[in-house]
């Protein structure tokens, strides 16, 4: 696989935030839930909201730090940030085919510039 167009970030602040926390996405073994018993694409969105809004668009980096997957069937899974606002965005884990998740956490963490009582707001 290639690398992806990107842009480096640049933060014109006198004031950035880091925000992070985690998250238990699911335990669908304890309810019989579908990324446990199902199969085919399967997907979960969990909302998460940020404990102050950034100035602009935050840089937000998502990660599984837990995964309890059954081991007779390939282990598949895809996790990303999606909808990234200023006040919060959404976790999306993805599994398919005969994969059987019983439970996932993920970590978090948004990086950018938060607003300064010397701001001037010309609006």
């Amino acid at each position: 696989m290639g690398q992806r167009d990107r842009d480096m970030k640049r933060i014109d602040s006198t004031l950035v935030g880091v925000d992070q926390g985690s998250a238990l996405l699911f335990a669908d073994y304890d309810t019989d839930g579908e990324m446990w018993t199902g199969s085919g694409k399967r997907e979960v969105w969990h909302p998460v909201r940020f404990a102050t809004a950034f100035r602009d668009l935050p840089s937000v980096h998502v990660s599984i730090s837990m995964w309890d997957m059954a081991a007779d069937a390939n282990q598949r899974a895809d996790i990303r940030a999606a909808h990234i606002r200023r006040d919060g965005f959404e976790i999306v884990f993805t599994t398919w085919e005969d994969t059987k998740v019983a439970r996932i956490r993920a970590d978090w963490m948004a990086i950018g510039a938060l607003s300064n009582d010397d701001d001037w707001d010309v609006d």
